[in-house]
This record gives C-alpha cells, sequence and structure tokens, in this order.
C-alpha cells in the first residue's frame, strides 16, 4: 500500500510560479511509475505529466515548456508549475503505480487526495 500526499498548491496569478509536491509512504524511487493529473471543474481528469521508473519524463503538450516534474529524493516528486495561465486552474493528483512487468505500462492504482491550484487572469 502506498499512500501519497500532496502539498503546494495555491492562487497565483497569470504568469506566476507554484511547486507541488507529493510526499509517498515508500520508497517508489526504481520502483513504480509516478505521475501527476488534475482536474478543472466541469471537466474530466487528464494528465499532466508521467516520470518513469528510469526517471524519463514526459508532459502534455499543454504544458510542456513550463512545467517540469522531479524526483527530489526516494520518497518526494516535485511539479514545477512555471508561467501558469488560468486554465492551469484545477485539482491536481499524484499517482503511483508499478509498471506492467510485461508492456510496462502504469495502470495507477494509488493516488494523493489533490492540492488545488489557481490561477487568476
Amino acid at each position: 500500500q502506498v499512500q501519497l500526499v500532496e502539498s503546494g498548491g495555491g492562487s497565483v496569478q497569470a504568469g506566476g510560479s507554484l511547486r507541488l509536491s507529493c510526499v509517498a509512504s515508500i520508497n517508489t524511487y526504481g520502483t513504480y511509475g509516478m505521475a501527476w493529473f488534475r482536474r478543472a471543474p466541469g471537466k474530466e481528469r487528464g494528465g499532466v505529466a508521467t516520470i518513469a521508473r528510469d526517471g524519463r519524463t514526459s508532459y502534455a503538450d499543454s504544458v510542456k515548456g513550463r512545467f517540469t516534474s522531479y524526483q527530489d529524493n526516494t520518497n518526494t516528486l516535485s511539479l514545477q508549475m512555471n508561467s501558469l495561465k488560468p486554465e492551469d486552474t484545477a485539482m491536481y493528483y499524484c499517482a503511483a503505480a508499478r509498471p506492467n512487468p510485461y508492456t510496462g505500462v502504469c495502470d495507477y492504482n494509488y493516488w494523493g487526495q489533490g492540492t488545488q491550484v489557481t490561477v487568476s487572469s
């Protein structure tokens, strides 16, 4: 069982920055694939960034060049968000999963409670 706790959300003006953190209850580095998701009001949850066990990252087109996710230490994941836009307003979630040993696909089954990010214009 992995427990995830996000923090760092808040309210900022457009163009500002925030850094979200996700602290896991166990050492996830090298074992679990990690990801950031977000859900905006009235919209479905969408992926923001994935971080593979080997540290490779991928980003949604909407955040490329503005967001960076990285592993701070063995159980803490961060999401640095720069040049924030009003459309980035959402609840942000951290997720984790052990990759499928055959496909490498992560079916994220551990989730944090979320942290709210609000960007005003």
